[in-house]
Parts: C-alpha cells; structure tokens; sequence
C-alpha cells in the first residue's frame, strides 16, 4: 500500500489513511461499522452483495465501500436514508429464495444474514420467489451443503480458490444460479480435500460440517460402552470463543470438566500422541538422512494435506512420512495397549476425538485406518453437546486430564500452530542426531506466514527444512520439490491457513471479529504460552513416552509401532 496520506471525512469525523485504503476500511479506523455479508478479510472482496453501500463524494450513485478507494477530500456518509433502504431492500431481496428456517439452523443467533435482517427491520416476505428446491449435498463424510440457505456471496467459492483447490463454483444462470461442484456432481466426487475453511467462510448457514453428534449422545447412553475423549492441541485455545470468550483464550481446565460433565469413562490428552507422532517421525526422519530414502520427508499428520498430495501430487506419496495422525494413532493406541491394560474389548470402546478440523471426519473413515477412532467432532460440535447438556462452561472449576494420557509435557501442545510440528520435531530429531543438543527455541519456523524456511546445522548435518500453511502455498513446495529447483530434508504441511487454530471445525465468529482480529497469531500465542510453561518441553523427555516404549512399542520405528502407528497411501487422481 502506498506511503501517500489521504484526508477524508467518515460521517463528519477526520481520517487520515494511506492511498489506496477502501472506504470500509477507513470506516474502520473511525470506529464506524459498515454491514458487509460478501466481504471476508483476506479471502473476498468482490462487492457483489450491496450490502456496503455508501454515499460518498464524486460518485454518482450509492458505492460499495469494501471495494471503492477513497480520495483526497473525499467525504462519505454510511447511514443516510438512501444507505439503509437500498441495504433493506437488498436483504429482502435474498430473503426471497432462502430458506427461513431458521429455528433448526445450526447458525441460528450466529448468522450474519439474521442478524442484519433483524437491524434492518426487514419483511422477509415481501418479496416472494420462485420455487428452487435443491437437494442437500451429503455426499462427503465432513460437510453438509444446504443451497436453499445459500445466499450466493461465494464467499465459500472464494475460501477454496484460495486455497487452489477449486472444488466448487457457481453454476446456472440469473435466478437459479447455485453453488456446486463441476456439472452438478456430488461434492464427493470433486477435488474437495475436506479442509472446511468454505464452512468457516460461509455467513449464513448454507455449509456445515457432517454432524456425529447424535452417535455420540447414543455411544454415551450405551451400558455396554466404555467411551473415552481425547482433545486435540488446538481445541482448548479455541473452544473458549464459542462461549463469548476472548480469541485465544486457554480454556483447557474447563473443557477437561466440560468434557467429563457430558459422562464418559475418561477424559484424555492428544499431546500425547502429538508427542509419540514426533518420536516416529524423528526416527524416521533420521533413517532417511543416514539410508538415503526419498527426501524431503513430509508430515504426514494433515488429512487434508495428505488428500492433497493423493488427489494432485501422487508422485509424492513416497516421500509423506508413513506416521498415522496423532488422531488416529490415539485411536490404535487405545484399542490396542489401553484396551490391554484395562482388560476391556476394542470391540466395547467407543472412541471420540475432539479436532478442530473436518477432514478429520474422512481420515477416521480410510480403509487404510479401520475402526481406530470411532467418532471425530469437530470443536463446534463439542460446544454445541455442552450447551445442550446445559453445562455453564464459563463457571466449571479447571480440571486435569486422565491418567495415563494426562501428559502436561513434551512439545504436543505446539502442533495446532503452523510450524509447531516441525518444531517439534526439530527439539527431538536434533537430540537424537546430536546427544548433547540443547536447543529447545526454533523461532524460524514460528509465525503465520505462508511459507517458512531454515537451515540447522545438526551433528555436522545440515538440516534443510520448510514450513508450509494454507493449500495454496502447499502446491508452491510441491511444486518447487518435484521440479528439484528446492532441495530439503524435512517439510511441514498444514492444510489450514495458519494451522489446525485455523481449521475449518474451529468455532464460527461474526464478521465484525473475523475482519479486525488475528485469529492464527491469537490462538497460537495460548499453545506457544502452554509450551512455554512446561518443564520438559521435548517429545523425547516426556515421561508418558518411557512407559508407552517400555510397557508396549519397545522403541520407535519398532516392528510393532509400524504395525500400530504406521499407514500407507494411495493414489487417487480427480479429472
């Protein structure tokens, strides 16, 4: 953006902003809100919806502030008579041919179009339109398309070419314009990796992830289940928002008691098995470098990601590390040494991740992991299963995890941050080339950007490796490997913009938040300030990891934890 200042005037009050800024944006810095449903910070701005119509000097009619810039003397006024009936009318207009049924949509009290309808007084049947029913896409095990909720802002559209995956786009013309999938076929039989950043885009409730909710309400009503929760890294610096806390707020205490108040048998922590994928992936890493097998080695704990690489780069199969997610090895884990120690039958154990991601949901559901994990929910779902059980979150005491998976140590609670796995990784995989390595800080692969590199020079190795968010910058790596115009050894691939803090299960927040605060850094900052906290901040110095190798793998990359904790990948090319 230009260094030139602009002066402008926002409704009588003095801006200053540099050239280029959009009007919405100078409304901003104003403290004035501009209503928006189109508009996404970083992901659309087209000005299609009309809803941020302003009148401002010089134009000759009513402008879209999210995309008209202002200029020099300019002055604006965003709440005339003519702004707000031209805003009613649009939203009667939409009401038209969506379907009102709003008592039974999950987004209810948390829908942009219902809440801008309500502050605009509108009539939602004023204006009555012709009959399009379209058939709910329920194709995939992860999200739910309802295209009479849609309201064609293609925010969705937008959220999945950002991501270069261009699963869906807009289809038909004039009045029966929907969104969906080339020639109307099923999302499952698109290039749809299961990312979920289309739900999180989406303002109304048009897409939502797949629910198992009622599966579990009916695992846990069952006398002959034995049911277990484990959460994943990112959940507790995320959950806390659904319950009108502040963005990044570290509820882990809370949810353990929120979690156990809803009846399971125990309550466990996935920064265990975030520790124990760094103790195979570490020692597979290494026997890479020393056996000169395929590098660089990709993380392999991204289902997305994976589904990627499947999907477009199969080329690359060999080179993903062969490690189960920490999702699914928790699940192997349990059904196999846990089962053992409790005398229970894997048959009888209902299993429940809580993930702030959808694909989760597909991952639980490859041929190659069968029955490990039983139930993936996504940290909406869980908070939706609190507040229907009339939980009061925000009052519960802080408790602890279960024994033995209650783990406050290792490098676990980093993975929800882009560039945390591989941070992890680094801790160990250094330690264990290098047996005096100290280093526990690797602040290279840390932050939010798209794409991060570093060199470590590790035991007279020196360790190439890369950190990559968001699928647009994934294709980027892939590229850049496959041509071998970048040579690494280790690569990070996190399907969500920003990592799993940014999943596409993570809570829903109103416009307003998602535009003016920094989700990813907010909720990043809880983990790095969890990590931070702890005495021993290295997988490999976790005292849970001597038990799990003494007791039942014998050591990583054993016999028995490839027979447990490792997988195998397919191509799957998509026309």
């Amino acid at each position: 953006m230009s260094t030139k200042l602009i002066n402008v005037k926002i409704n009588g009050i003095n801006v200053t902003v540099p050239e280029g800024t959009t009007i919405l944006q100078a409304a901003r810095k104003a403290h004035i809100e501009i209503p928006t449903l189109c508009y996404l910070k970083d992901v659309n701005c087209v000005g299609s919806c009309r809803m941020c119509v302003v009148e401002a000097t010089g134009a000759r009619g009513l402008v879209a502030a999210c995309v008209y810039p202002v200029a020099e003397g300019m002055e604006v006024r965003t709440n005339t008579e003519k702004c707000r009936q031209s805003r009613k009318m649009t939203l009667e207009l939409i009401l038209s041919k969506h379907k009102k049924k709003c008592l039974s949509c999950e987004r209810n009290h948390n829908c942009e179009l219902q809440k801008l309808s309500l502050g605009y007084s509108v009539d939602e049947d004023r204006f009555k339109g012709e009959d399009f029913v379209l058939p709910i896409d329920t194709s995939t095990p992860y999200v739910v398309r309802d295209n009479d909720k849609c309201i064609n802002c293609m925010r969705c559209v937008a959220a999945c070419r950002k991501q270069h995956v261009d699963a869906i786009g807009p289809i038909g013309r004039g009045f029966h314009v929907h969104i969906g999938s080339a020639f109307d076929r099923p999302l499952s039989e698109s290039p749809c990796v299961g990312c979920g950043q289309c739900i999180v885009a989406c303002p109304v409730g048009a897409l939502s992830e797949r629910s198992t909710i009622d599966e579990v309400w009916k695992a846990l009503s069952d006398n002959t289940k034995k049911v277990v929760f484990y959460t994943a890294p990112s959940v507790r610096a995320t959950l806390g928002e659904a319950f009108d806390l502040p963005v990044g707020t570290n509820v882990e205490g809370k949810m353990v008691a929120a979690i156990r108040r809803l009846g399971p048998h125990a309550v466990f922590n996935m920064d265990v098995t975030a520790d124990l994928t760094i103790m195979e992936e570490a020692s597979e890493l290494i026997n890479r470098i020393k056996t000169n097998k395929p590098l660089p080695m990709f993380t392999s704990c991204c289902p997305g990601w994976i589904k990627f690489v499947e999907q477009t780069y199969p080329e690359l199969i060999p080179h993903l590390s062969t490690c189960k997610s920490p999702q699914q090895m928790f699940g192997a884990l349990l059904k196999s040494y846990w089962c053992e120690k409790h005398d229970i039958s894997p048959e009888n154990l209902y299993v429940v991740s809580v993930i702030p991601c959808t694909a989760k949901k597909y991952e639980c559901e490859r041929e190659q992991m069968p029955d490990d994990v039983d139930a993936a929910i996504t940290t909406r779902e869980l908070a939706r299963m609190i507040k229907t059980a009339g939980i009061k979150f925000t009052e519960l005491p802080d408790e602890e995890f279960d024994n033995p998976f209650a783990t406050a140590t290792g490098a676990g609670s980093i993975f929800g941050a882009t560039g945390g796995v591989m941070e992890a990784a680094l801790r160990t995989a250094a330690r264990m080339l290098d047996g005096n390595f100290e280093a526990l800080d690797f602040f290279a692969v840390r932050g939010s950007q798209g794409i991060k590199e570093a060199t470590y020079l590790v035991a007279g190795h020196t360790l190439r490796v890369a950190v990559a968010s968001g699928l647009d910058n994934a294709r980027i790596i892939a590229e850049q490997v496959r041509s071998g115009e970048k040579k690494y050894d280790f690569v990070e691939i996190m399907a969500c913009p920003g990592g799993c803090v940014n999943g596409g299960g993570q809570p829903t927040l109103s416009d307003s938040v998602r535009n003016t605060v920094e989700l990813k850094e907010a909720r990043a900052r809880a983990l790095y300030d969890c990590d931070n906290k702890n005495d021993l901040r290295r997988s490999a110095d976790s005292p849970v990891m001597d038990v799990i190798y003494e007791d039942f793998l014998g050591f990583p990359n054993s016999r028995k934890a490839h027979e447990i904790l490792h997988t195998t990948y397919r191509a799957d090319k998509r026309v």
